[in-house]
């Protein structure tokens, strides 16, 4: 059953983090308790399957979140789901890989109502939980929000952010966009490791699902999608915009679908002809063109192997993290990314922005960027204004989460001189 205005003014709970126990769950937990307290401005509480992980979570968060909710519920438990829905405005999930075990909450929250938003980066899965769930929750009123965490929010709102100012400044959209990684450092955990090889593992086995993951319209609405040829950074290449060489960036494969999403839900606000790409900024000259390539091999080596059953087995057993495992605090701490934005005017102007962030991109950056996230869908978005359906960050957060990350999460967005890369 929907929730209606009246059910929606007795919930427990603005939101429910759903996998709290988890690497990210924890991350976003003690980030939650350190903006919202335990009940305070925002009442929150922290779900996952095992009670004695829970209590034990909540100690671990100090003696202010002695009064933290813990709600017992299994992700292959619908019962156990439809009481956790029933008693949220949003639940936030971080139980990953999504394509193995996302799919029971997403159908409970479109059909109880229940807003939710996840960290997903899983193409596939995003498409299948559209074409399976869309009518539903636009029914009931569930707003769906995938990719709230480093894939994609900074792309997506970084441009949005550019749009904003090339409207305000040029006057109209850029019908042309990059997106360029200048700098980052943070490391992989071993649930990002597992959904990126389940996806790999899918596609290996699919050739139908290898050209879905090649089209960059996949996630756009049936029939809304451009004919503008999209370019993609397979290889090394230089870049003339920017002056320096660049190579494949692993998540543009999610980051340009959603980008591309999110100007199909506005109408084509970016244009008809809108085209976007990202890639990583390698160095100028030589040195550069070398460091373009060797990324570039060692990128392609990777997905090679990953998808060969057993060095797919030896990658997993031998080099990668295991779920569960992560950067410490101090390495997320010490973690950040720079990411640089070029926009082009069909009339050729140009605007340049930047994105910043102040910690690992994976993992400290993204449980601050999910967690405002969250809080904006529950506090923020109006419920009988923005109706059910599946949204991107860019189309039903808009401006609101960029005040939210830039004043609690340590991101910025800002205009780049002409004179900068």
């Amino acid at each position: 059953m929907a929730q209606n205005g009246s059910a929606m003014s007795t919930l427990s709970h603005d939101v429910i983090a759903f996998g709290a126990t988890s690497f990210v769950g924890k991350i976003l937990c003690r980030y939650l308790q350190e903006e919202f307290g335990a009940q305070g401005g925002m009442k929150w509480a922290a779900a996952g399957r095992s009670k004695a992980k829970l209590e034990g979570l909540r100690s671990s968060l100090g003696a202010e979140a002695a009064t933290l909710p813990l709600v017992v519920a299994d992700a292959a438990d619908e019962a156990s789901l439809r009481k956790l829905c029933a008693s949220a405005r949003v639940v936030v999930s971080t139980v990953g890989p999504y394509a193995l075990y996302g799919e029971p909450l997403v159908k409970i929250c479109a059909e109880s109502g229940t807003d939710y938003c996840d960290l997903s980066g899983e193409v596939q899965w995003i498409r299948r939980m559209v074409q399976r769930y869309e009518a539903t929750a636009r029914k009931s009123g569930a707003r769906v929000v995938h990719c709230c965490g480093f894939d994609s929010i900074p792309s997506d709102m970084g441009v949005h952010f550019l749009q904003r100012q090339a409207m305000k400044r040029l006057g109209v959209p850029c019908t042309r966009v990059k997106m360029r990684v200048k700098a980052m450092r943070g490391e992989f955990s071993g649930g990002t490791v597992a959904s990126l090889m389940n996806v790999v593992k899918e596609a290996a086995a699919d050739p139908a699902l290898r050209r879905e993951l090649a089209d960059p319209y996949s996630l756009c609405p049936a029939g809304n999608a451009p004919k503008a040829r999209q370019p993609n950074v397979r290889s090394a290449e230089f870049d003339v915009d920017f002056g320096a060489w660049v190579a494949p960036f692993v998540m543009s494969g999610i980051n340009t679908r959603i980008v591309h999403r999110t100007n199909a839900l506005s109408e084509r606000a970016y244009g008809a002809d809108f085209t976007y790409d990202e890639a990583m900024l390698m160095g100028r000259g030589l040195k550069g063109r070398f460091a373009a390539t060797a990324m570039s091999a060692g990128l392609a080596g990777f997905m090679l192997a990953a998808a060969i059953r057993p060095t797919r087995a030896a990658l997993e057993r031998f080099v990668l993290p295991k779920p569960g495992e992560g950067p410490s605090p101090d390495v997320q701490r010490k973690g950040f990314f720079d990411l640089r934005f070029f926009g082009t005017t069909a009339e050729g102007r140009q605007i340049r922005t930047k994105v910043t962030g102040d910690r690992d991109p994976g993992y400290g950056s993204t449980g601050k960027m999910l967690g405002q996230a969250a809080a904006c869908l529950a506090l923020d978005v109006d419920k009988a204004a923005t109706p059910g359906g599946f949204w991107t960050p860019a189309t039903i957060f808009g401006d609101r989460l960029i005040e939210r990350l830039t004043a609690h999460s340590g991101l910025t967005f800002e205009l780049v001189p002409d004179l900068q890369n």
